[in-house]
């Protein structure tokens, strides 16, 4: 069968769908493709299953690209205040959470339903389990999309399809190849906002402490980030260590800050001062859950009173804890990364409009594109903002 619309989108998630509203209230005959059982899938998981709709503080130096800019005209046409006024027309009840971080009340099904609502209001048709097969642009300058459920041709086709995070809800590199058939760049990918791993010698050495959570600042390079890391049986993972890990490249050392509200070299010479007979593992537990401290002092041979301990060890222990020096051995990979870094090529797309400059037509948003948000809603505002931009004009 042979099916003609004016714009087919492949992908069904946050972008996609956004896409197919904006365009659908245009007057444009919308179709949205889909190869997954069920649909926005990554909506219905992010969030603990909540949804982290935006961020309050949503701003163009939240995000990572080869082109740091390019993201600035998309989130200008389509802000996070104006996605919240779509939720609140619904009547959708949320929080923040922190750090400007919104989340629904009560569940993410309910920013779905919504999407959904909207594409029925506009008159999209949104398909699921359908196996693309083929992708071509007609001589007449129409694309033409063969699929296990027939052969759709558009005028405009936009790839809203993802990138290769969490590969067990369907992630694939389905986007990267057809920018490649159509001579789009793709910056090389990799695994962001992901846990890290250790090598087996510093993991047996942390075994004891796997689950311990702290509030800690982490930092590789220039770039930091203050909020919490948790010890697991892989290695490190937490909110500070999911952020860093988007700047992290392997064979760089991390410095973690265990204790960022103190000084502990001047903790450790002056308790010794004021109480010369406890015990190192003793104060530090002050400051941090008892079984870090005593991995701490193990690490640095530092157990025992302080009166016995030279101040040299002490202010050594002290800095430690202030600057760990953390070799991560990789990370997680896609299957635990909530994005992917990198994509399709900035240089090869418009910024106002999100279409590949050489081949009229053609779009390509959210996640499959080299931007990524930091942890917290980002990620979402920018497929809201691609998807809506693409469909002013798609």
């Amino acid at each position: 069968m042979r099916f003609s619309y004016d714009v087919v989108i492949i992908g069904a998630g946050a972008a996609g769908l956004m896409c197919a509203i904006a365009a659908g209230k245009r007057g444009r005959q919308v179709i949205v493709l889909d190869h997954a059982r069920k649909i926005a899938e990554k909506i219905r998981i992010s969030g603990g299953g909540r949804c982290n709709f935006t961020n309050r503080y949503a701003s163009p130096d939240a995000f990572l690209s080869h082109n740091p800019h390019f993201m600035k005209s998309a989130l200008q046409q389509y802000s996070q205040h104006d996605f919240v006024a779509l939720v609140e027309k619904h009547g959708i009840a949320y929080h923040e959470k922190k750090l400007g971080q919104l989340f629904c009340d009560e569940s993410a099904q309910d920013i779905i339903t919504m999407l959904l609502d909207e594409c029925a209001d506009a008159g999209v048709t949104v398909t699921n389990e359908t196996l693309i097969e083929a992708v071509a642009k007609t001589p007449q300058g129409r694309f033409e999309i063969v699929s296990d459920r027939g052969v759709y041709d558009a005028e405009s086709l936009v790839i809203a399809s993802g990138g290769l995070s969490i590969p067990k809800i369907g992630a694939t590199g389905f986007g990267y190849d057809i920018a490649r058939q159509f001579g789009l760049g793709v910056r090389q990918t990799s695994a962001g906002l992901v846990p890290l791993t250790f090598a087996a010698e510093l993991l047996a050495r942390c075994k004891d402490i796997s689950g311990l959570s702290v509030e800690a600042e982490v930092q590789c390079g220039k770039t930091q980030f203050a909020e919490g890391l948790l010890f697991t049986h892989r290695g490190l993972s937490g909110p500070s260590i999911l952020q860093i890990s988007s700047y992290w490249n392997a064979g760089q050392t991390l410095s973690v800050n265990l204790a960022p509200a103190h000084d502990m070299c001047n903790v450790m010479t002056e308790k010794k001062r004021s109480h010369p007979k406890q015990d190192a593992q003793t104060i530090l537990s002050e400051f941090m859950p008892k079984r870090l401290a005593s991995l701490f002092c193990a690490l640095h041979d530092s157990a025992g009173r302080l009166a016995d301990m030279p101040d040299k060890k002490l202010t050594a222990l002290g800095m430690a804890v202030n600057d760990w020096q953390v070799l991560p051995h990789g990370t997680e990979g896609y299957r635990t990364a909530e994005v992917t870094l990198g994509g399709v090529d900035t240089d090869d797309l418009s910024s106002k409009t999100m279409q590949a400059r050489q081949t009229e037509g053609l779009y390509f948003i959210g996640e499959v594109v080299d931007v990524t948000g930091h942890l917290g809603g980002y990620n979402f505002q920018w497929a809201w903002s691609s998807g809506y931009v693409a469909g002013q004009h798609a």
